[in-house]
C-alpha cells in the first residue's frame, strides 16, 4: 500500500495559508477545519513551509501573547520532509517516526502540493491492513481459500 491509496480515499485537498498571514489567522483555520497542519504556500500550488500546532505552542512560549499577530513565516518550518504518491506506508512510518512529525506533504513530480497525510491516515491505513491479511490468514487455516 502506498500513499496513492491513501490519497484515492482520502482525497487531495490541502489547506494553505500564506507566509505573512498571522498565527491567529492559522489557528482559526486549523480550528475550522479541524487541521493539525497547514501548508505555508503563498500561491496555494507550492510548499514554501508547514506551520503545524506544535510550531505555534513553540512560538507561544517563545514570545507569549504578541505570537498571536506574528506573521506565520516566523514559526513555520521552512524545511519541509515531503512525500511523493509512490512512498509506501512503511516508508512513511519510518519517516515520521525517525523525524517525530505528524504531517508529510505531498509533493507531485513537478514540486506542486499533491495531498497531505497525516500519522493518523498512515496509522488507519496500515491497521486495515493488517485486518486484510489477518483475515486472509484465518480463512487459509480454515480451508477457506478459493
Amino acid at each position: 500500500m502506498n500513499v496513492q491509496s491513501i490519497l484515492s480515499v482520502k482525497g487531495t485537498a490541502v489547506a494553505t495559508i500564506a507566509h505573512d498571514a498571522s498565527i491567529a489567522d492559522a489557528v482559526a483555520l486549523m480550528r475550522d477545519r479541524g487541521y493539525g497542519a497547514l501548508v505555508v504556500s503563498d500561491d496555494g500550488s507550492s510548499i514554501d513551509g508547514i506551520v503545524s500546532e506544535r510550531d505555534i505552542v513553540r512560538a507561544l512560549d517563545s514570545h507569549g501573547a504578541g505570537t498571536m499577530g506574528r506573521a506565520v513565516s516566523s514559526c513555520m518550518s521552512g524545511n519541509v520532509l515531503t512525500c511523493t504518491v509512490a512512498d509506501t506506508i512503511d516508508r512513511l512510518m519510518s519517516m515520521m517516526t525517525e523525524r517525530r512529525i505528524r504531517h508529510l506533504p505531498v509533493r507531485t513530480d513537478d514540486g506542486k502540493i499533491g495531498g497531505m497525510i497525516s500519522i493518523g491516515d498512515v496509522v488507519k491505513f496500515r491497521v486495515q491492513e493488517l485486518e486484510r491479511e489477518n483475515s486472509q490468514l484465518h480463512d487459509y487455516i480454515q480451508g477457506n481459500v478459493q
